[in-house]
This record gives C-alpha cells, structure tokens and sequence, in this order.
C-alpha cells in the first residue's frame, strides 16, 4: 500500500525523514528514486537523524565515497549506511560495495538512485524489509514523495505497510 506526501521546503522534507525513521526496524533497505535535485539527501538527513545516527548538519551526500556510516557501534544508536548508487555502472561495481554485510549487521541501508538495483531486485538478504521512496521536485521547493513497503524476507510485515495512505 502506497502513501504519498507533499512537502513545501526542506526542513518539510527532512521533518517527513525523521517521522519515517520511528518506523523503521533494523535490517531495513530503504530504496530513494528521483532525479537529481528530487530531495534524496534531505530525505536520508531526516532518517539518519530521526534513527538517532547523526546530528542532520553532519549527514551528506556520499556520492563520490559511495557509502557513509553513520551511528558508532557499540551505542544504542541504529547503525545507517547511506549509499549513493549514481556512479555504479556494472553489477561488479555494485557487488563490491557489500550491501550484504550492511544487511548482516541489522543495520538500516539507505540507498540514493535505488532504481539502479534493476527492477529485477528482490530483497535477497534473510529478515530484512524494502521500503521503496519515490521522491519528485514539483518545484523550487516542493517535493512529492510516495512510499511503497515492498515485500519483506520475514513472516512479520513492514510497519509502513500497515498504515494506509
């Protein structure tokens, strides 16, 4: 079941991120899809700080390191992977970031440009869930977000799937 939102500026943006964060149960893939200037990163500065990782000043975008951890281990904090899939261009590349081992850790893994995991992907990891969050600027300021929970790995469902739009 979808549900679709409409924010008017970034702090909306990175509000809507914090709120969605309560929902999340580690391990957890979250999938962002939209074109650039689409608000992926305020969106991922929302869930990392909603999920207790990072303060949102600290959180950017990894597009040239590929992935950003956030949430030291050892704390009660949930451990975030923020990965930026834009420069990926072969499924070697992709292989070699470890989206396994972030899986593995019951962690929550945030994935900018999502869409290039191919619309053959299926959550492969063992007890984790997809969220998939569609994101479209609408504007200067303005973004239109939908969020769809695909399908889990687990018998218990997603609590995003729970709530109607």
């Amino acid at each position: 079941m979808a549900r679709n939102f409409l924010t008017h500026s970034p702090e909306e943006t990175i509000e809507l991120g914090r709120l969605l964060a309560r929902e999340l149960q580690p391990p957890v893939v979250v999938l962002l899809i939209g074109n650039l200037g689409a608000g992926k990163t305020t969106l991922a500065k929302g869930l990392v700080s909603g999920l207790g990782a990072a303060p949102e000043e600290e959180v950017t975008s990894p597009t040239f390191t590929l992935v950003h951890e956030y949430g030291p281990l050892g704390t009660a904090a949930t451990r975030v992977y923020h990965v930026d899939l834009y420069r990926i261009e072969t499924p070697g590349e992709l292989i070699t970031l470890g989206l396994e081992d972030m899986t593995a850790e019951r962690a929550v893994v945030v994935v900018e440009w999502g869409e290039k995991l191919g619309s053959s992907f299926r959550n492969p990891w063992t007890g984790s869930r997809v969220l998939e969050i569609r994101m479209e600027a609408e504007g200067e300021t303005e973004r239109r977000i939908e969020i769809v929970s695909l399908e889990s790995n687990s018998p218990a469902d997603s609590p995003a799937s729970q709530t109607g739009a």
